[in-house]
């Protein structure tokens, strides 16, 4: 099990080679990058993460949201699935594996169903991308009123048919609407990378800046265990602001009690 962070996650006053290195020093194995059309900033991230001694195991789709693949307009979605191309293409030359992509976004305006078949077209024609860099589109539902129950995430891949379209898991996430180890179980060998942060749930919902929190860890663990998942836990948190740094630094202490069994 590697243990990751998201580069948007480390303190903003750093400089970026600062943040890779306080990645490393604080004993996370990767950095995952934020989606961007330039490959020169991409190569320098590569650079920075090389020098830091910490792997890039993936990176985040950035046009998802204002562009989704679900979208009524043609143009919209071919923005998005053009940005998604980029993304697998730049994760190819940074040695990163997967690609998170939030496939649809249900709407007033966008039914269930809408969301689901364009969203379907536009994946099917990604997954020729991801297998030509031999890097997994990974499929994360987020808040976006779409695939809200594990058996519907797992036939939505599946559907799918290609082994290059898996699954994002974000442990933290779900607890809002289902428990993350019967998510883990039923997504199985389709997980392909795992976001982890806090929840707190009634009466004072949202996202605790600490692991220490609602979510069911040791039942998570047992999951992932049962599953043979052993890949990227990466850290969805931002820094807090009273001390950026050491709360980088707990993060990663945390999520070694999570991987041992002591959270």
């Amino acid at each position: 099990m590697k243990k990751g962070i998201c580069l948007g996650c480390l303190p903003g006053n750093l400089t970026e080679e600062d943040r890779f290195g306080l990645a490393k020093d604080v004993g996370f194995d990767g950095v995952e990058l934020h989606g961007t059309e330039d490959d020169d900033t991409v190569l320098r991230l590569r650079d920075l993460a090389d020098k830091a001694g910490v792997e890039i195991p993936s990176i985040m789709g950035h046009l998802h949201w204002q562009f989704p693949l679900s979208s009524p307009d043609p143009e919209v979605r071919k923005k998005c699935f053009d940005g998604f191309a980029t993304s697998l293409r730049h994760a190819a030359m940074v040695g990163a594996d997967t690609v998170l992509c939030v496939p649809a976004v249900v709407s007033p305006e966008v039914t269930y169903e809408e969301a689901y078949e364009r969203s379907q077209q536009e994946v099917r024609e990604l997954a020729k991308v991801a297998e030509e860099h031999r890097v997994a589109l990974a499929i994360e539902n987020v808040w976006n009123k779409f695939l809200l129950s594990p058996l519907e995430f797992r036939q939505y891949i599946d559907e799918i048919g290609s082994p290059y379209v898996k699954a994002y898991f974000d442990c933290g996430n779900i607890c809002l609407y289902g428990f993350p180890q019967q998510w883990i179980r039923t997504l199985g060998g389709r997980l392909a990378k795992m976001h982890v942060k806090g929840f707190s749930g009634y009466p004072n919902v949202g996202f605790p800046q600490t692991l220490q929190s609602d979510v069911p860890w040791a039942a998570c663990r047992e999951a992932w265990q049962a599953v043979g998942y052993d890949d990227y836990l990466i850290v969805e948190i931002g820094a807090r602001k009273d001390d950026p740094q050491q709360s980088i630094r707990e993060y990663s202490q945390e999520l070694d009690a999570i991987i041992a069994g002591e959270l």
